[in-house]
């Protein structure tokens, strides 16, 4: 598992109810929880998890729409 991936994923796993499909909106919750040196490692995060959580919105949608 790439960087990346890894710390979104234990971002995402400590605090679900903070992260949405916004990535304006990510980036002020992910300056709040951790420290990034870089800004570009911080916007690969943040853009992995806005990714992450569209995908998990779709399929919310998805089930929702066969029931």
């Amino acid at each position: 598992m790439n960087r990346i991936k890894r710390i979104a994923m234990q971002l995402i796993e400590r605090y679900p109810d903070l992260f949405t499909t916004s990535f304006e909106e990510n980036k002020e919750a992910v300056s709040k929880v951790a420290i990034f040196r870089s800004k570009e490692l911080r916007n690969r995060v943040v853009g992995y998890i806005t990714d992450y959580m569209k995908e998990k919105y779709a399929e919310k949608e998805a089930i929702s729409a066969e029931v």
